[in-house]
């Protein structure tokens, strides 16, 4: 889905941006233009980095439990 319509970035570009590393909103704006325009879609971009961060850190985290 389209979050930011300003700059055509999706849902899927903020959660790859995530799963190359980016751990802030303001690198997943640096790296998906997200956000910097009008900012209208700033909530929703933030709560979609917010979950795909969460999840790559449970990943981790299983991951790290595996490995022990």
């Amino acid at each position: 889905m389209y979050v930011c319509l300003c700059k055509g970035v999706s849902d899927r570009q903020i959660r790859q941006s995530v799963d190359d590393g980016a751990r802030s909103w303001r690198q997943v704006q640096n790296e998906t233009g997200c956000a910097t325009q009008c900012g209208k879609c700033a909530c929703v971009g933030k709560q979609i980095m917010r979950d795909a961060v969460r999840e790559a850190m449970v990943a981790d985290v299983e991951s790290l439990a595996y490995a022990v």
